[in-house]
């Protein structure tokens, strides 16, 4: 029998998919979740074909196949489950919900939902970390270097920077998980290794690696990358040796691939963007440095999100120790602000509670200047207003450039970047943010987007 087969008759002997809760495997075991276990034929399991033991555990009833054997079975199991139709005089709700799954089953919208769902259970942490680091950072410009060598103050940022000090590594299990990987944890690893500090002592094509370069949004090709290379290798690996060959194969690859090219060509990219703003955010040219203060704003979250934004932080710091401010920072700040006001617009329309609740909760850190629950809860997943955002932020970042508005430090966003605010220009900042709330609210009320069904 093939594994299809022996898939189709698993589910038959458990007493039909409508029977079935889940289906998961471990190493060698199909972990089955049943409605009804007294429907299960155990003997006719136990002599199945491919089956190595049947055993009632964890409230569970599990199969026994092997390695390697278990994760093919599985996967066509799964597949099984996802094929159930609603039949002809069904109820009406049934029957809706299935008309518009197929209306919603777009590849752009499957690519949507898919990175909602990555970051979707970080939310709560994104949250959490966020207030407490930006509290922290308010603490610390408001008692300055005193307060930041203090026990509290470390103890504090350690606790708000936990979940972004570990983000790749999150990302990368729940993207595995998201993209169809039979081994999650593989996408951990892979992000651990592209935000590990060791990076920074190789150099390959004359370039010292960096460390998180390419972001999350690295992190999330290099899983895609390997869930194929996975597939791949369980279509040719013979079952015996599945466990020991696949998880070698398609670790190596990936890294290689990610060191090799995903990473010198985001330097590259990032290290030109660098240069261009560096030349026209600061010219004495107005129009010139508007226009440039408008592109910065736009772009600065698609930045954020493949990491090239570091090639920034240079800038910052020579601005700074040249002319005693940077007027980058200001300008990019407005990336966040922007996303307040798309909120503020999604809020007013959306009639879906759960979405509405993430909005909320991202609102607060979001107008102190931490943006993640606002982009991976609100904006990015629905599309349309993560563009408003930008458009928003692009609208912003000209008003802080007409004006030359700077900030004498670095660490503080949103509004408490206020209180950094160089020459006495905090109306102007001020001014500023309002335009970015406004621009992000307006730019996402023309854009509209397709409220998620509850």
């Amino acid at each position: 029998m093939t594994n299809a087969e022996i898939a189709k008759n698993l589910v038959q002997l458990v007493g039909g998919k409508d029977n079935i809760k889940s289906a998961q495997n471990c190493m060698t075991r199909c972990r089955l979740e049943l409605f009804d276990f007294s429907k299960s034929d155990i003997e006719g399991l136990k002599k199945s074909e491919g089956a190595l033991g049947v055993v009632e555990a964890e409230g569970q009833l599990q199969v026994i196949y092997g390695p390697g054997k278990v994760n093919k079975v599985t996967e066509e199991v799964q597949k099984l489950l996802g094929d159930k139709k609603i039949a002809l005089g069904e109820d009406a709700v049934a029957q809706t919900k299935a008309k518009l799954k197929e209306k919603n089953n777009t590849k752009f919208k499957n690519i949507l939902k898919k990175l909602g769902n990555v970051f979707i259970p970080l939310i709560p942490l994104f949250v959490a970390c966020g207030l407490v680091l930006a509290v922290n950072n308010i603490a610390n410009v408001y008692f300055g270097e005193a307060y930041k060598a203090t026990n509290v103050s470390q103890i504090i940022g350690l606790i708000g920077n936990g979940v972004f000090s570990v983000l790749s590594v999150l990302v990368g299990v729940n993207a595995a998980k998201e993209f169809g990987s039979q081994m999650p944890m593989m996408g951990g690893v892979l992000g651990g290794i592209l935000s590990a500090p060791a990076l920074a002592n190789i150099t390959l094509f004359g370039e010292k690696l960096t460390p998180g370069r390419g972001g999350i949004i690295s992190v999330i090709l290099v899983v895609v990358l390997s869930v194929y290379i996975e597939k791949i290798c369980r279509k040719f690996v013979p079952e015996v040796l599945d466990l020991f060959i696949t998880p070698l194969v398609t670790l190596t690859i990936s890294v290689l691939i990610a060191l090799f090219i995903l990473q010198p060509i985001g330097g590259f990219i990032s290290d030109g963007i660098g240069m261009i703003v560096a030349q026209t955010v600061a010219s004495d040219n107005k129009i010139v440095a508007i226009i440039s203060g408008a592109v910065s704003g736009g772009l600065f979250l698609p930045l954020v999100m493949t990491g090239m934004h570091q090639a920034l932080t240079p800038i910052h710091a020579d601005l700074i120790a040249t002319v005693g401010f940077t007027v980058l920072l200001p300008i990019l700040a407005t990336a966040g602000m922007a996303q307040v006001g798309a909120t503020v617009a999604v809020l007013k329309r959306t009639k879906n509670e759960r979405l509405k609740k993430t909005a909320k909760n991202g609102l607060v850190p979001g107008v102190l200047g931490i943006g993640e629950p606002l982009i991976y809860g609100v904006t990015l997943p629905l599309g349309k207003p993560f563009l408003g955002a930008c458009l928003g932020a692009a609208i912003g970042g000209a008003v802080m450039a007409a004006f030359n508005v700077g900030a004498v430090a670095l660490g503080v966003s949103g509004l408490p970047l206020a209180l950094l605010i160089a020459n006495g220009k905090m109306l102007q900042f001020l001014l500023g943010v309002l335009a970015s709330y406004i621009g992000g609210y307006i730019f996402t009320n023309m854009l509209g987007f397709e409220d998620p069904v509850e």
